[in-house]
């Protein structure tokens, strides 16, 4: 079993910051691939930003250029710094990992932390 645990979310006013985290744990023989996505009230839930196990990284267009995405492989653990914050960036932000594991390949999920921007 693996459990990914977030932390970073919070209020902030348009135009500040956060930065989420989150990290891995449990049965990973490796990390192929993490990212973020969110979901705001009454939407579906999107893709912000992926990184791989080479550090190539991918964004929606939205936060290009405001986000970035980073991890630090060797504690199986990922970034979001959310830079120039709009109010439509409030979401509840979800991690999401996908580990090779005593499963084999599965994609698992965090709890979500909730990001609120006020105008």
């Amino acid at each position: 079993q693996v459990q990914l645990v977030e932390s970073g979310g919070g209020l902030v006013q348009a135009g500040g910051s956060l930065r989420l985290s989150c990290a891995a744990s449990g049965s990973i023989f490796s990390i192929r691939t993490m990212g973020w996505y969110r979901q705001a009230p009454g939407k579906q839930r999107d893709l912000v930003a992926t990184i791989n196990s080479g550090d190539s990284s991918n964004y929606v267009d939205s936060v290009k250029g405001r986000f970035t995405i980073s991890r630090d492989s060797a504690k199986n653990t990922v970034y979001l710094q959310m830079n120039a914050l709009k109010p439509e960036d409030t979401a509840v932000y979800y991690c999401n990992a996908r580990v090779v594991g005593r499963d084999g390949l599965r994609d698992y999920w965090g709890q979500g932390t909730q990001v609120t921007v006020s105008s």
